[in-house]
């Protein structure tokens, strides 16, 4: 949707992917307007600060980390593959994400785990065990612990009534 907007505008894309696009032009304040504008009709909105850019950053790469099977760096933490991928110091964007989101990055990562294991339950194809590897966690009984801190129902429970549904993965 964006690039057909962005070429109906005549703006030239040279990198498009979740949550960030490159155009082979700068773009005047008019035209930054009119693509907030674009954006806004659309339900985004134009992030164009730096820090903003970096917890958007974060962001999709957890959400592509979870959700998206994006390849998992052999025998390296979240910590050490973020600040790698955004070319920072981890407590740099730790404190920068908690300052403005309110939340830690270990938390974020914990919501979007937790909605990962609701779809997955919700599929039902795989076991809790297969659910519980697949997303990293040292034991089931790990995954069913941070399930209930986080939603206050069991996996199984869950899975029964389905009375809470998934989240958008922008509201978690």
């Amino acid at each position: 949707m964006v690039r057909d907007e962005l070429s109906a505008l005549d703006y030239s894309i040279k990198d498009i992917e979740l949550g960030k696009v490159t155009l082979n032009e700068d773009l005047s304040d008019k035209k930054i307007d009119q693509v907030s504008m674009m954006l806004t009709e659309n339900g985004f909105e134009l992030i164009d600060d730096k820090k903003s850019r970096i917890i958007n950053r974060i962001k999709t790469l957890i959400i592509e980390y979870i959700h998206y099977d994006r390849e998992k760096p052999d025998h390296m933490n979240l910590s050490d593959f973020l600040a790698k991928e955004i070319g920072h110091d981890y407590s740099y964007l730790s404190t920068l994400f908690s300052s403005v989101d309110g939340i830690t990055i270990e938390k974020y990562l914990i919501n979007q785990k937790v909605e990962k294991v609701k779809e997955l339950l919700v599929y039902d194809e795989l076991s809790l065990s297969e659910i519980s590897y697949q997303l990293g966690y040292s034991s089931v009984q790990h995954l069913s612990s941070q399930f209930k801190k986080t939603t206050g129902l069991t996996p199984s429970h869950f899975k029964k009534v389905k009375a809470k549904k998934r989240n958008p993965l922008d509201k978690v």
